[in-house]
């Protein structure tokens, strides 16, 4: 016999998924990992019946595989622990844009720069739009 999650906790993951797929800004996902909770592949399952989800999409199960991007995250929240918060969202965009580009240009991960200064700073520049 199979113990099945509590239904308000595939409820809650089916209206999370929806919403995280249904944003307007979103693209399709090509693989989902999650960890080992096993609510959410009955519910993948259904929002690939009903169409939302394409059928072609990876369900990757690894517990620990999520750790990987929230290491990625500890730079940034080393800086802002000390700001005791912001202001308003618009600095908080900006503050959390400019640290992100920072660390994409640090780890190498913008393909359009010759590594050289001059191409970072443009680069910097022209996604925050500052007249050159």
């Amino acid at each position: 016999m199979v113990d099945l999650p509590n239904v308000g906790n595939r409820k809650a993951a089916k209206r999370f998924l929806k919403k995280s797929l249904g944003s307007k800004n979103k693209q399709m996902p090509r693989v989902i990992t999650i960890d080992k909770n096993p609510v959410y592949p009955p519910d993948i399952q259904e929002l690939k019946n009903d169409r939302i989800l394409p059928k072609n999409v990876i369900l990757r199960q690894i517990k620990y595989l999520n750790n990987i991007i929230e290491q990625d995250h500890r730079s940034i929240k080393r800086i802002v622990r000390p700001m005791l918060g912001f202001q308003s969202f618009y600095t908080a965009i900006k503050t959390l844009k400019g640290i992100e580009i920072m660390n994409l240009l640090k780890k190498g991960q913008v393909d359009t720069l010759n590594r050289c200064v001059l191409d970072e700073v443009n680069f910097i520049n022209k996604l925050f739009g500052i007249p050159a």
